[in-house]
């Protein structure tokens, strides 16, 4: 792109994407990924690998779950990726492609992999080990995430149990070798602010549908007067 864009460029690539009124409960999601994804894009040892398009496909997908219509979430999605020059139809096949390798085995084969460097894996998780072995890695919170949505695609009856979650989250980051005190604290604010959304969308649906009732209400009321 020749000179490094600014985040304002970021912004106004985006909104040139996606000139919509995005709501005010999304609003702040979607600019804090855009300034992410852009400090990202500028670090020398950022790489857009599997794990880091699972984590970020899975961020997007859980707070954006509410957003409606929900057609107008792929616009959105791939709005955000092209703002920093990111693909998210590469994006989403690296992380369906990331799933798709790892899930039909257990959690102990994937882990045995892992303690052998890639040994006998998936190519697609050597590449993953081989990123995240590189001197100049730059770990995202993204990364985290991306181990928690593996797990949790994984199964293994903790889905309940956030504690239990992020431990087995722990074992695998730590081989993946993601700096285990960043990815403790990443996976916390992660499930933490999950949990917000998840409360404040559901009470926004409480209040429309409140709401609506008074609205049928009023208009019952003023046809049986007429």
């Amino acid at each position: 792109m020749g000179e490094r864009q600014t985040v304002a460029d970021s912004k106004r690539r985006f909104y040139s994407a996606y000139p919509r009124v995005i709501p005010g409960l999304y609003r702040r999601i979607v600019d804090e990924l855009l300034v992410e994804l852009h400090l990202l894009s500028g670090q020398a040892g950022f790489n857009a690998d599997a794990l880091f398009a699972l984590g970020l496909t899975q961020v997007f997908d859980n707070f954006m779950q509410g957003l409606q219509p929900e057609e107008r979430r792929g616009e959105l999605f791939a709005a955000l990726c092209g703002a920093n020059d990111l693909d998210a139809v590469s994006l989403r096949e690296a992380a369906n492609h990331l799933r798709e390798s790892l899930t039909p085995h257990g959690e102990v084969e994937i882990q045995s992999w892992i303690q052998q460097q890639g040994e006998g894996a998936p190519e697609v998780l050597r590449q993953v080990l081989q990123h995240a072995a590189r001197s100049d890695f730059h770990y995202s919170r993204l990364h985290a995430v991306g181990v928690m949505g593996l797990l949790q695609d994984l199964g293994g009856g903790d889905d309940q149990d956030p504690e239990a979650l992020q431990k087995r989250a722990r074992e695998m980051g730590s081989g993946l070798g993601l700096e285990g005190d960043k990815l403790e604290k990443d996976m916390g604010l992660y499930a933490s602010n999950l949990e917000k959304m998840s409360q404040a969308v559901e009470l926004l649906e409480e209040t429309v549908a409140a709401e609506r009732r008074k609205r049928e209400q009023r208009q019952g009321a003023s046809s049986a007067s007429s």
